[in-house]
């Protein structure tokens, strides 16, 4: 063999050598490239919901304490209120510490005509006007799908404004013509669900029960002094529709 040809045999051989080593490597790298895929999609979880209902408020007046100063007769336990039930819109605000822990804030206003019972029977007394904002803290069992029920409890604090009195005389000739019912506190229970249709709206139905005792005063024909306490204690029962952000 001449020296040509073992030239040029061993340049095949590299070359062929080369080449292997590429195909080799261009193969490792295409194993090692890494698989991307793209991340799902989540969705932020906001704290806040909100809910609009119808409300039915329904005092319950039994045990309310009347004083008609210098009328033993007038007085209770002979006599007694009973106090309007009123339906209303309302408004109410949660906040979810958690899924399960939450606090909800409602606001309403509703107006209620005062009566006496008893001795005063047919006694028109008057009207009042209740600001009741309610605060409960909740616990929400969220293992029932959509179905969303919840328990919880709270403070209440209402305020009594534009009292009124009837100024109408009965057939005895007794007017009421002066009212006045003070603010008061109460404590507050609630259970109720949420059933959700997607995940921002739902519907909801809730029940409240609220011990509102507040003082009240008023004064009778001008001159007779009358005052006790109201035992409103109403219940809540609301429904309505459920916006979660």
């Amino acid at each position: 063999m001449t020296k040509i040809q073992k030239l040029t045999s061993s340049l095949l051989g590299l070359a062929v050598a080369i080449c292997g080593a590429v195909s080799f490597a261009q193969a490792a790298d295409l194993q090692a490239a890494p698989v991307y895929t793209k991340a799902p999609v989540v969705e932020t979880w906001s704290p806040w919901q909100i809910r609009l209902r119808a409300l039915g408020v329904l005092p319950d007046a039994g045990g309310s304490t009347v004083n008609v100063v210098g009328v033993p007769a007038l007085s209770s336990p002979n006599s007694g209120l009973k106090i309007g039930d009123s339906v209303v819109p309302e408004l109410d605000i949660s906040y979810y510490f958690t899924p399960n822990i939450a606090a909800e804030l409602i606001l309403g206003v509703t107006r209620h005509s005062i009566s006496g019972t008893g001795a005063l029977a047919g006694l028109n007394i008057g009207k009042t006007t209740l600001l009741p904002p309610t605060l409960t803290l909740q616990y929400h069992f969220t293992n029932f799908g959509a179905f969303q029920p919840y328990i919880g409890a709270g403070v209440n604090y209402t305020v009594m404004f534009n009292n009124s009195a009837a100024n109408q005389l009965t057939p005895g000739g007794l007017a009421v013509t002066s009212l006045h019912v003070s603010n008061a506190w109460g404590g507050a229970v609630q259970f109720g669900f949420d059933y959700m249709i997607d995940r921002h709206w739902g519907l909801n139905f809730d029940v409240k029960k609220l011990w509102l005792r507040p003082d009240y005063s008023a004064t009778v024909n001008g001159v007779i002094p009358v005052n006790g306490t109201a035992h409103i204690d109403p219940w809540l029962i609301g429904g309505g529709v459920t916006y979660r952000f």
